[in-house]
């Protein structure tokens, strides 16, 4: 047989493989490419989340319950906040949730916001409360997240929530991090024993996620049972190197344009792809873009997310999910305090 042969045999046996071994009812979240990996697409994933939603609400509803409901706060006119929040408010009336935008002036004072949160709090109609981060400058983006009721803190960023995920106990969980894991999961792709790497320490993304992926799957908040390195802005470029290259998993959220390469990784590897840039395009306009080479590193990934249309989305989708979470435990804390009360 010539060179030609073999290799035409080798790419059929290789095919074969694959699709003997791809994960049978995860097909429907894979985009097929001319390339070794499966683009795990987010956008498909987070539709069929929300229909899961939709379905469920329906069903809370009939038996007699109102609607969860969402209320957002928006400090400003930044353009590209008041696009997030149409974007979550649009997923909110998909699923059956009723949602509500706060417009407060840029101008307003921290005491002044904290006020408005505190109103919501106390609220018994109001479910989850989010607040549209960047906030200004003058205002403290930690003093804001941590005056939301833990309890409708919908974002997961409260000090309260945040601990309880890092001790595995059962709690609102950051919505890009839930986002990250859904698409692990409902993937197939295996995480126990596996080594993992993280780029980004962000308390809201890439802490979490670590938290997620590491811990123990005994616990009331099941973790993954991964090995995980963090890596971050200080970690030498030939470490992350080191790291990524032995890594089943890499999951990248800095923001960092083309921080992984081709030849960083392992192949067979599953990229997650968080990170979220704007760059100029030759035409004068601009593209968002990832932390990963999509195009090189597709060659030698086993599964990877594309940049839009992977993580974003699926934010979106577990933020509905957080939002019922919060209405069905305000319900479960109300009947116990009547029971308490001998009523």
């Amino acid at each position: 047989m010539n060179l030609f042969g073999k290799t035409l045999s080798i790419v059929l046996k290789n095919v074969s493989v694959i699709q003997k071994t791809a994960p049978k009812n995860a097909s429907f979240y894979f985009t097929l490419r001319n390339t070794s990996s499966q683009i795990i697409d987010g956008k498909k994933v987070a539709e069929e989340i929300q229909k899961e939603l939709k379905r469920d609400i329906d069903t809370w509803v009939s038996e007699g319950h109102r609607a969860p409901s969402l209320t957002a706060i928006l400090v400003g006119e930044d353009p590209a906040s008041k696009k997030y929040v149409r974007n979550k408010m649009t997923a909110a009336k998909k699923v059956g949730i009723t949602s509500k935008t706060l417009k407060l002036s840029k101008d307003l004072t921290e005491e002044e916001l904290i006020n408005k949160i505190n109103e919501l709090n106390e609220d018994p109609l109001v479910d989850g409360i989010l607040v549209q981060l960047p906030v200004p400058e003058h205002i403290s983006e930690k003093n804001v997240c941590n005056a939301v009721d833990p309890k409708k803190d919908v974002d997961g960023f409260h000090i309260t929530n945040m601990g309880r995920l890092a001790l595995n106990l059962d709690t609102l969980v950051p919505c890009t991090a839930l986002g990250v894991i859904e698409l692990i999961k409902r993937s197939q792709i295996d995480t126990f024993g596996k080594n993992v790497v993280v780029c980004g320490r962000s308390k809201n993304v890439g802490l979490p996620i670590a938290l997620l992926l590491h811990s123990d799957a005994r616990n009331e908040c099941p973790g993954h049972e991964a090995t995980v390195t963090l890596c971050h802005r200080h970690t030498p470029p030939e470490e992350l190197e080191f790291f990524v290259k032995r890594a089943d998993i890499v999951i990248s959220a800095t923001g960092v344009v083309n921080l992984i390469k081709p030849d960083m990784i392992k192949p067979g590897a599953c990229i997650i792809d968080v990170g979220i840039t704007r760059i100029p395009t030759e035409d004068g306009k601009d593209k968002i873009v990832g932390d990963v080479d999509f195009e090189g590193c597709s060659d030698v990934a086993g599964y990877i997310t594309p940049v839009p249309g992977g993580v974003g989305p699926m934010t979106v989708a577990m933020l509905m999910s957080n939002t019922f979470k919060a209405a069905q435990l305000l319900v479960e804390e109300a009947v116990k305090v009547v029971k308490a009360n001998g009523h």
